[in-house]
């Protein structure tokens, strides 16, 4: 089954840039659709990126042209480029995922957690 494995989080000054990866196994990445969300203290998990089987990615409004999700099949990794940050990009960060390609097709788009089925443990990010 599938396993996640975040990393790359930290704390940095507001303006700068942080890049997590999500490392996958126990499936080709190349067949997974799969996001990246985010859950401040006191909040909902939210959704941040998102990217289908066949590459197409979308973003929440409040991270477009500052965040961009990727996926490398050569290492079976999920990305997440983040520049500008700003303090209210403060979170824990998440990368989840289904195996199912009729899941992916029927929820293509959807910012809500629970369509996903597999999470990894999360990665910090703190912007001051």
């Amino acid at each position: 089954h599938v396993q996640l494995v975040e990393s790359g989080g930290g704390s940095v000054q507001a303006g700068g840039s942080l890049r997590l990866s999500c490392a996958v196994s126990g499936y080709g990445l190349s067949s997974l659709c799969m996001a990246w969300f985010r859950q401040a203290p006191g909040k909902e998990r939210e959704g941040v990126a998102r990217i289908e089987v066949d590459y197409t990615k979308s973003y929440t409004d409040s991270v477009k042209g500052r965040f961009t999700i990727s996926k490398d099949s050569t290492d079976n990794t999920l990305s997440l480029q983040m520049n500008n940050l700003k303090p209210e990009d403060t979170a824990m960060y998440y990368c989840g995922t289904d195996d199912s390609q009729l899941a992916c097709r029927l929820r293509r788009g959807s910012w809500s957690s629970s369509d996903l089925r597999f999470w990894g443990q999360g990665t910090q990010v703190t912007v001051s």
